[in-house]
């Protein structure tokens, strides 16, 4: 009994290999949900029964789990837009330099999302000045792994598809099935003529102040078909979506790379035929991207201090090397397709853990959720707001005119950006 006492005991509902060799590993007890239990790896739909209001569940201080109550706010895709407008709105009420707009009116530093719309308020407007250059995606609010997603270049097109759908109720706010639609990248950076893009891994130990680690080892998703911008490949998802759940059912996906590349691959490929140093202002922007959408969300998250979420990022890169955000997965896929996968996703787990139970020993949720530098593994911390904040502030005014250091070190300065900082 005094063996046991002291060790963490585990629960999970999603029954993979690269979480229970993880829990195994360091000792620990595996117990069923009704027992007593430390730890729960669990998913999107049990964390929302466990703060529910009915279940009346009050988690004690040597328990933690892998979501926060209401992550949706980020993962969700029209709440992710609804949350990145607002955060731009008040930040330009204040006349802070980061809102900022250019001569056309558009935020200079705080584009993300710029061209993406809830379906049934602006898809009309949104579709009425395009020609038949332009491009646009739809996709369901509430779903992943490519599910429910088309492309249309006309009016007509969309009110084809409300007529003829069977849930044609999503025009009303009472709808079963919501959509957004945005402009889609038609001129995406294309290596050996295919489409990829790149699953990123961001840790989030508080939100309040903001704390989150990049994870160095993410890697680039690739069709299996080359691309073409042709209306008439409209249709063919193995063109334009790089979902493994697709791909995976394509005549030339190869199931021993499984269509993937390691960012570090990228990095080398970039820095060969683009340069060091556009690679490191790509990548540079693409953790401004990231650590934007977090504070976008700050202010409404539920900052439960038993929470801690390891999100997965979806970035795309056009053929100007600039990125894009897709979207931002609260349960992104622990499934290995290969056996580089399998590393990956177990060397994740590891990480993982080690940040959010620190030495592996009971957790306790009065801990300040800051871990020395040498337990961190593959993650980098990406922001540290308290630290941020000693700064002075009126950093990121000064961060503007060059006078701190940008992520990864002085490099993004040049560009005239405001600069974050990454804390190590």
């Amino acid at each position: 009994f005094r063996i046991m006492a002291g060790k963490v005991k585990w629960v999970t509902d999603i029954e993979k290999s690269v979480l229970i060799n993880n829990f195994e590993k360091r000792g620990w007890i595996q117990v069923a949900e009704n027992e007593d239990w430390n730890f729960y790896w669990m998913s999107v739909q049990t964390i929302r029964n466990v703060f529910s209001v009915e279940t009346g569940y009050r988690l004690s201080d040597d328990q933690i789990v892998n979501h926060f109550p209401n992550h949706y706010e980020l993962t969700r895709k029209d709440l992710m837009v609804k949350n990145i407008k607002r955060y731009r709105k008040e930040l330009e009420k204040e006349g802070s330099p980061l809102a900022e707009k250019d001569e056309n009116g558009k935020y200079i530093y705080l584009g993300i999302k710029d061209r993406t719309f809830l379906f049934h308020c602006h898809i009309t407007t949104a579709l009425r000045p395009s020609s038949s250059t332009v491009t646009w995606i739809m996709k369901p609010c509430g779903k992943a792994q490519g599910k429910g997603i088309f492309l249309i270049n006309k009016l007509s097109q969309i009110k084809k598809w409300s007529r003829d759908s069977k849930t044609s109720s999503f025009v009303s706010q009472s709808s079963k099935e919501a959509y957004v639609i945005s402009l889609y990248i038609n001129n995406p950076l294309l290596i050996g003529g295919k489409k990829f893009d790149l699953r990123l891994y961001v840790l989030v130990s508080t939100y309040r102040p903001l704390r989150c680690y990049m994870y160095k080892l993410g890697f680039c998703r690739f069709c299996t078909v080359k691309y073409t911008p042709s209306t008439s490949e409209l249709d063919n998802m193995f063109v334009h979506l790089t979902n493994v759940a697709i791909q995976k059912h394509g005549d030339d996906y190869n199931h021993i790379h499984g269509g993937k590349w390691t960012v570090s691959n990228l990095r080398l490929y970039l820095e060969s035929t683009r340069g060091k140093e556009v690679t490191n202002k790509l990548f540079d922007e693409i953790h401004w991207i990231i650590v934007q959408s977090l504070k976008a969300v700050a202010p409404v998250m539920n900052n439960d201090k038993h929470c801690f979420e390891c999100y997965g990022y979806d970035i795309i890169i056009d053929d100007k090397l600039k990125p894009w955000l897709i979207e931002v997965n609260a349960s992104p896929s622990l499934t290995s397709s290969t056996a580089n996968d399998r590393i990956l996703k177990y060397n994740l787990i590891n990480d993982t853990l080690n940040i959010a139970v620190p030495n592996g020993e009971i957790p306790d949720c009065k801990w300040n959720k800051s871990p020395p530098k040498e337990v961190l593994g593959n993650y980098e911390v990406l922001y540290d707001e308290e630290m941020a904040q000693s700064d002075g502030p009126d950093r990121d005014l000064r961060s503007r005119s060059g006078q701190s250091t940008g992520i990864k070190g002085n490099r993004a300065r040049d560009s005239g950006k405001p600069i974050l900082t990454t804390w190590k």
